[in-house]
């Protein structure tokens, strides 16, 4: 089953970054958000990524292109037409990794119609390239198929912008910082659609999947509820990319399941 990654906005609210890489190759620790975003597929057994491509997309063109040599050690041979030798290989040689030119302007919704050709299967998966989270990829899957309904897609509840606390007679009995809130569920991306959903979409660049698609997918009593209690954060804003940063830092990031 092909995983479909929403890799061609421009990332305006994270201007501090984007204003030189796609927002996809922002990084956290050592690694763009996009390889921690595959990590999380690849161990639920999901290697087929069709990424669409827009602002910048050259520089994750180029990152896929020396992914062996910037990952790993190498030996080069300048006498022998320079043959590389690549050292301790990292374990991702299963990935395999469609690269498609989606458009600079193009919306959400022209970008997936304009991959269908690569989708050869009846079902496929998408996600954005800009939000990780704690999620059963499995369970996700088999949910979709078991209600044979076009599309799934997954309910989080948001990241609190700010610490929450209980008090008691001025005292503070629990504190939490920027804890999972009981908002309302909103859409956290990670969806799974049927080859159905194509007819919903439009390649006129205008077409923004969050819009008619979806809400006429709704409608027809095509779209489904995946709800995920785990762990989801996107990065919309520098603080959220530091948000990530720091659990990286403490060496227990709620999203690395591999």
């Amino acid at each position: 089953m092909k995983v479909v990654i929403l890799c061609g906005g421009k990332g305006t609210r994270l201007r501090e970054e984007t204003e030189y890489r796609p927002k996809p190759m922002v990084k956290i620790g050592e690694k763009p958000i996009l390889w921690h975003i595959m990590k999380i597929y690849a161990y639920h057994g999901f290697t087929d990524f069709v990424i669409c491509l827009g602002y910048k997309g050259d520089m994750i063109k180029e990152y896929f292109l020396n992914y062996e040599i910037m990952n790993n050690d190498f030996t080069i041979d300048l006498s022998n037409k320079g043959k590389l030798d690549i050292h301790n290989r990292n374990g991702n040689d299963d990935w395999k990794v469609t690269l498609a030119d989606t458009g600079e302007d193009a919306q959400t919704g022209a970008r997936v119609k304009k991959i269908k050709k690569y989708i050869d299967g009846d079902t496929f998966m998408l996600t954005y390239g800009d939000g990780v989270a704690r999620i059963d990829i499995q369970d996700l899957v088999q949910f979709h198929q078991k209600h044979g309904k076009i599309g799934t897609m997954t309910g989080v509840h948001p990241s609190s912008r700010f610490g929450e606390f209980s008090v008691e007679k001025n005292k503070i009995t629990r504190f939490s910082e920027k804890p999972q809130t009981k908002a309302d569920l909103i859409n956290g991306g990670f969806f799974v659609f049927n080859n159905g959903f194509f007819d919903y979409l439009s390649d006129a660049d205008d077409c923004i999947m969050e819009q008619a698609p979806l809400e006429n997918l709704a409608s027809d009593g095509n779209l489904m509820l995946y709800y995920n209690e785990g762990f989801w954060q996107c990065v919309d804003t520098y603080r959220e990319l530091e948000n990530l940063n720091e659990y990286w830092k403490r060496k227990n990031p709620p999203w690395k399941v591999w």
